[in-house]
């Protein structure tokens, strides 16, 4: 099954109630073969709106750090834990990032990224299975799946606390994005098994 037929069933999906207040799928884009994927918590009112991630205020900053540290966005892959936007922007439940996580973990299974950049604490604790914040969890590498993991804090966080002050937020992101950016460069072809997905399944919940 390729990327866009996922994306296809993904935009149909109803298996949990965020279905009901959505006006599209938020589904991720970017290259199907990706070495780097970014995901994010959930969709906005702005991604809500036109059905792409990160193009709101958060995802106009996430784009400045890119430009800053010469990664191009259109060379990654970007999505989100949950695939449609919760009310009045909550954070997801457990149980609908649980429901979601089928989407994703198909996602990343067609693409085969080398780094998963997790930003924020929904994704990071779900990738790490730990209840520990992102503010201990970011810039330290994990693994998971033999996938490389680095958490980072979300966008929206960072407009939230503005400051530039040495060890905030804003400084911590910047040292961040220098150490992904160093860690791309060093980056090798995918491992020979990665080439060619895992068998995903026909079909999705039922």
């Amino acid at each position: 099954m390729s990327l866009a037929e996922l994306a296809r069933r993904c935009s149909t999906c109803t298996a949990c109630a965020l279905s009901q207040g959505r006006q599209t799928v938020v589904f991720g884009e970017g290259l199907p073969d990706a070495e780097v994927m970014i995901v994010g918590e959930a969709p906005g009112g702005d991604e809500d709106a036109s059905g792409r991630p990160f193009v709101g205020r958060a995802g106009q900053l996430l784009d400045k750090i890119l430009e800053a540290a010469a990664i191009p966005r259109a060379e990654l892959y970007i999505t989100n834990i949950v695939k449609c936007r919760p009310p009045q922007n909550r954070t997801p439940s457990e149980q609908e990032a649980d429901t979601c996580w089928q989407w994703l973990e198909q996602q990343i299974d067609l693409i085969r990224p080398q780094i998963i950049v997790t930003m924020g604490n929904v994704p990071t604790q779900r990738f790490l299975h730990t209840s520990e914040g992102i503010t201990k969890l970011r810039g330290v590498w994990r693994e998971w799946q033999g996938i490389k993991v680095f958490p980072m804090f979300h966008p929206s966080f960072l407009l939230r606390n503005p400051s530039r002050a040495p060890g905030g937020p804003k400084s911590l992101t910047w040292t961040d994005i220098k150490e992904l950016k160093a860690a791309m460069d060093q980056l090798g072809p995918k491992p020979e098994q990665w080439r060619k997905p895992r068998l995903v399944q026909e079909s999705l919940f039922g």
